[in-house]
């Protein structure tokens, strides 16, 4: 299996269009922004939405029907979604190929990911609720414990595996976790309320939602999340490189195959591990039970809002007014955090999170207030949205200095199940306070408890979240061990190699080689292409050639250059 993995992955129809051995413009832009984004948008709908296409076009909190199978589902689960992070990360932990250890398992997830979002919405209609909740249960499982952690497993991994310089870490950080940031805002809490919302939860005349009709909707949604979410998944794989893999197959290193026992015995024993996994877990959780309910509190909390159109219009505009910060942050996070330092920078702006977000509580049901929290809240949440993941490579690379090995497979196992089943769970809590305060979908407004249940999910789980965040951070001072543990890193991987009987080669040299050899192929390849152009179109190559020249040595003299 192994050996066939290996050959398949050096077809050169599926090597990695980035041969830069630094990390370039397209990289940042196409493997850990656009790819991501679009790959992306589709988890990003459910967590807005699925809950509630389950709860209000199937039905499945109408305890009659379903009984307590909505809030048993989601959190039981979380059982499955952690066995297949584990189970992924192990497949990585034991993959070596021409294209990295975890870039081969975003190419595998392609069919999984767009058959499972496909059976999500094709949950027979007019059945018995037996067979429903069967369907529903294995589709719901299919996605989450299977589909998306091969790709969320293998995406997660990829600032970790691109390069150890700690700058250029930084920047892919930055806009990996913008990706994922804009296809929450953007697609999911701007786009998709104020264009499809109406849509997707159609009325009947009386106001109430027509579910046939919803249905045969989110099936059609349903097809085009599938081909948007290939596509990224595709761009992402091509333009993503993974440099410390290949750096051990370069120095011809043969790496042990570390179990994940003692993989997790090393990482549960270091403090910075846990800090930094309680500061996920805790960021995912209330953020999905904040995002989870979004839907159903622009829809019952604010005066005046009484339709899903303009429920839609109300969850567009939090959107907008919220990714404000987003927006903004994109390009200020990263040197807030190197004057800041990391730690320091997410730890500040959770404090600024808590305050400004409480203002939100001034008056639960006024769209203006509730947006100036979101805003005040969303500022302080910018280091946290984008560096966290630099923060993460830190501590990995720690523990490599520490144990003289790496633990990207149960940690980024762990992350993964956190990133992915946190939706479930959150979901499984909105649910069981839903049920339990009297939700009804088919009501003209709902009564004290639901609004309490929705104001305390939508506003109150972050704040308590951020507040423990920002205590936790005091501790994760894992940044002041970055120099000497890169050294040792270095100093073990020489050692290996002049052991082994090989050349040794510093990194700088290498990088400098490496980068020599690109440009020489990239050069021969425009080369070959002019000539074929030029025999094509009956143009003469040195004249071509000549002005391609000139163009090359103003673009050389411009003042203007891009940063990276």
């Amino acid at each position: 299996m192994a050996s066939a993995m290996t050959k398949m992955f050096e077809v050169p129809a599926l090597k990695t269009r980035i041969t830069s051995a630094n990390v370039k413009a397209p990289e940042m832009l196409l493997g850990y922004f656009a790819g991501p984004f679009l790959a992306f948008i589709s988890n990003a709908v459910f967590a807005s939405y699925l809950n509630r296409y389950y709860s209000d076009v199937l039905g499945w909190t109408d305890f009659t029907r379903f009984g307590v199978f909505s809030t048993l589902l989601p959190v039981v689960s979380v059982i499955f979604v952690i066995a297949g992070n584990l189970v992924v990360g192990r497949l990585i932990d034991n993959t070596r190929t021409a294209q990295g250890k975890s870039r081969p398992y975003m190419f595998f997830s392609i069919p999984f990911v767009v058959i499972a979002i496909a059976l999500l919405f094709l949950t027979p209609q007019g059945t018995s609720s037996a067979l429903q909740m069967a369907w529903i249960a294995l589709s719901y499982n299919l996605y989450y414990a299977v589909a998306y952690p091969l790709f969320y497993t293998a995406h997660s991994s990829m600032v970790a595996l691109s390069t150890r310089n700690s700058n250029q870490r930084g920047l892919l950080a930055t806009f990996s976790n913008a990706s994922g940031v804009a296809a929450t805002g953007i697609a999911a809490n701007i786009l998709v309320p104020i264009l499809l919302q109406a849509f997707l939860f159609s009325a009947n005349s009386d106001g109430k939602i027509d579910v046939a009709t919803s249905y045969a909707h989110w099936r059609i949604a349903m097809i085009a999340l599938c081909i948007i979410t290939a596509l990224g998944i595709v761009l992402e794989y091509y333009f993503t490189r993974e440099r410390i893999t290949e750096e051990n197959i370069k120095l011809n290193i043969t790496e042990d195959k570390i179990s994940m026992g003692k993989q997790a015995k090393v990482c549960m024993t270091d403090g910075y591990w846990w800090i930094i996994i309680l500061y996920f877990l805790l960021f995912q959780l209330s953020g999905m039970v904040k995002n989870g309910s979004i839907s159903y509190y622009t829809r019952w909390m604010f005066d005046g809002i009484n339709t899903e159109q303009t429920a839609g219009a109300a969850m567009s505009t939090l959107g907008l007014i919220g990714g404000i910060p987003t927006a903004v942050g994109m390009i200020v996070a990263w040197p807030i955090a190197h004057k800041l330092g990391k730690r320091n920078a997410v730890m500040w702006g959770m404090v600024i999170s808590v305050i400004g977000g409480a203002v939100s509580f001034l008056n639960v049901h006024n769209l203006v207030i509730v947006c100036l929290g979101v805003v005040l809240k969303g500022v302080g949440s910018i280091p946290a949205m984008y560096v966290t993941l630099a923060l993460l490579s830190d501590v990995l690379d720690h523990l490599e200095a520490k144990n003289g090995f790496r633990s990207d497979g149960f940690t980024m196992s762990v992350y993964g199940a956190i990133m992915v089943g946190m939706t479930g769970l959150g979901n499984g809590l909105i649910n069981a306070m839903l049920s339990a305060a009297g939700y009804n979908p088919t009501a003209t407004s709902q009564n004290a408890g639901v609004q309490a249940v929705l104001a305390g999910c939508f506003l109150g789980a972050e704040l308590i979240a951020y507040t423990a965040i920002a205590i936790l951070m005091i501790f994760l001072n894992v940044e002041k061990h970055v120099e000497d543990d890169h050294k040792v890193i270095l100093e073990h991987q020489k050692a290996t190699v002049l052991a082994a009987g090989n050349e040794w080669v510093e990194p700088e040299e290498r990088l400098r080689r490496e980068q020599e050899e690109a440009d020489r192929q990239a050069e021969e390849a425009r080369i070959a292409d002019l000539r074929a152009k030029c025999v094509k179109l009956g143009l003469n190559f040195e004249e071509e050639e000549a002005k391609y020249q000139v163009k090359l040595e103003k673009r050389a003299n411009s003042k203007f250059k891009l940063p990276f």
